[in-house]
């Protein structure tokens, strides 16, 4: 009698395992702008926006760090920063699991998108996951080609905006196409300064990144460079937009006195990860304030 509790306890910390795996402390980081792009457009809530935003909330990072966990568990072994919220080091025995995880939460929330869109949209849709998978699996493995890993990863955060405008039919304008690139040059900044703590691991494992092709010096001068023009790029959009040149600061300042870091010396760096990911809550606040004055204005 006594097996079925400790099957029920086994199913349940599998689920949570794979849970983890899906990085649920940055699943805002992809729902949001999905959200904020498709509500500014059409200013109503609907169905469309419910079911969206859940998709790119929950089986969309499923997928994206699923795959990431279960095709680098070989060298997240190696990296001491996994398995915590910062990566999940995820059991070989679940591996199967997650991927058919990833593929049964996805594919009936990506039917009903393409159902209820438009070629634009389809084509933004395609372009999204394909970034997911491609990131991670293996032949493919975007993370392993340096320069492509931050454009692939900075895709992973920006295509859900650009899936929520195609959705919302959001004409294209010179203050859309400035927001998205501001936004793509942070998230090509943050993936790029995220690679410099794993220089270490990554070159002992052979894998390579834009961090351990250029060193941890020049990346980290790369990615503070990347947040200045992302920052000016904003103070070209119309009101209210500026304001949000003022959210590349703190990460001007978080990422700053790494500036003359060494790759012997790039694990420190970590510090600065670490406050980075509380940033982007603090970042997300601020920027859901400039969406609101942007709604009434």
């Amino acid at each position: 009698m006594s097996a079925h509790p400790s099957g029920r306890a086994g199913v349940g910390g599998a689920i949570a395992q794979i849970v983890l795996s899906s990085r649920p402390i940055s699943w805002i980081n992809t729902a949001f702008p999905f959200a904020a792009a498709y509500l500014l457009t059409t200013r109503e809530v609907d169905l469309t926006l419910v079911i969206g935003a859940v998709y790119f909330l929950i089986p969309y990072n499923l997928a994206m760090y699923g795959i990431n966990d279960v095709f680098d568990y070989a060298s997240d072994l190696a990296n001491p920063r996994k398995g915590g919220i910062e990566g999940a080091l995820l059991s070989p025995r679940l591996h199967r699991a997650t991927l058919w995880a990833a593929a049964l939460t996805n594919i009936p929330f990506l039917v009903y998108l393409v159902a209820v869109g438009n070629p634009a949209s389809w084509i933004w849709l395609a372009v999204s996951v394909f970034a997911v998978i491609a990131y991670s699996a293996p032949v493919l493995r975007f993370k392993e080609r340096p320069f492509l890993d931050s454009l692939t990863s900075s895709t992973h955060f920006v295509s859900p905006a650009i899936v929520g405008l195609a959705l919302a039919g959001a004409p294209v304008t010179p203050a859309v196409v400035l927001t998205l690139s501001a936004f793509f040059l942070w998230g090509m900044a943050a993936h790029a300064f995220g690679a410099v703590q794993d220089i270490g691991p990554d070159r002992e494992a052979g894998i390579s990144s834009i961090a351990t092709v250029i060193g941890a010096r020049a990346t980290v001068r790369l990615a503070l460079v990347l947040w200045v023009v992302a920052g000016a790029a904003m103070l070209l959009t119309p009101w209210p937009g500026p304001l949000a040149a003022v959210l590349a600061l703190p990460y001007l300042v978080n990422a700053a006195p790494w500036w003359n870091v060494t790759d012997a010396t790039s694990a420190s760096t970590n510090r600065a990860w670490r406050r980075f990911i509380a940033l982007n809550y603090v970042a997300g606040f601020l920027a859901t304030m400039i969406l609101i004055l942007a709604w009434v204005s």
